[in-house]
């Protein structure tokens, strides 16, 4: 690898590994892991904890106004305090997708994310990375998995969180919902970049997947 900023652009559907493969990438190649995703899902638990509907897009806005988010060292903050926990939670991932596809939401987080890039060698995952964030990224990648397989990895992390009045039927059907809800909506909708490198983990491995990643940024 040569010492030249490194920017990489990891975009695809909940539940395909993004984030779990875009940290271990990081690590190896000494670089900074921006989930945005977690910047949504940040301003989506202020708006669930100050009792506003998702979908009310005004009061939405007016709360985004007020709120600060930020990132120290690989954790994500919410007004001074560190959420990485709570905004795991299934409550999130079923609003997420309404508070992600206001606009003036994905301007700002949009801008923010943009200023986080400026300054190192990074690598972001979220919808529209590759598309619309950071359009002139050195390496971009689109990962996803059948609809059936993310499911069943939600679902076996939501056991394992303990959470309750969930089964596999319902959270096939979320992520269905939250597929449509990211792929239709008029501002940056989730899809490849037509530049991009298109890897599926239905099968594989986190470490098959993030030597594939490394590969072709090393040109192998």
């Amino acid at each position: 690898m040569s010492n030249r900023r490194l920017v990489i652009a990891i975009d695809g559907p909940a539940g395909a590994g993004k984030s779990t493969i875009a940290k271990r990438v990081a690590e190896i190649l000494k670089l900074e892991y921006i989930d945005t995703g977690a910047m949504y899902r940040a301003l989506t638990l202020k708006v669930i904890e100050a009792g506003i509907d998702p979908k009310d897009t005004d009061r939405v806005i007016n709360l985004m106004e007020t709120t600060s988010i930020y990132f120290k060292d690989n954790h994500i903050y919410l007004d001074g305090e560190n959420v990485d926990k709570e905004i795991r939670k299934n409550a999130i991932s079923n609003n997420v997708s309404d508070i992600s596809k206001i606009k003036e939401v994905r301007e700002k987080m949009v801008e923010l994310q943009r200023k986080l890039s400026e300054s190192s060698s990074v690598i972001l995952d979220g919808r529209d990375i590759g598309t619309v964030v950071l359009p002139n990224a050195n390496y971009k990648f689109f990962i996803t998995a059948s609809v059936e397989e993310r499911a069943r990895r939600r679902y076996n992390e939501l056991l394992e969180k303990r959470e309750k009045d969930i089964s596999y039927g319902k959270v096939l059907f979320e992520i269905k919902k939250r597929d449509d809800i990211d792929s239709t909506r008029r501002i940056a909708p989730l899809k490849k970049s037509i530049d991009a490198y298109l890897l599926d983990t239905t099968s594989k491995s986190v470490e098959e997947c993030v030597n594939e990643i490394i590969a072709v940024i090393e040109g192998r």
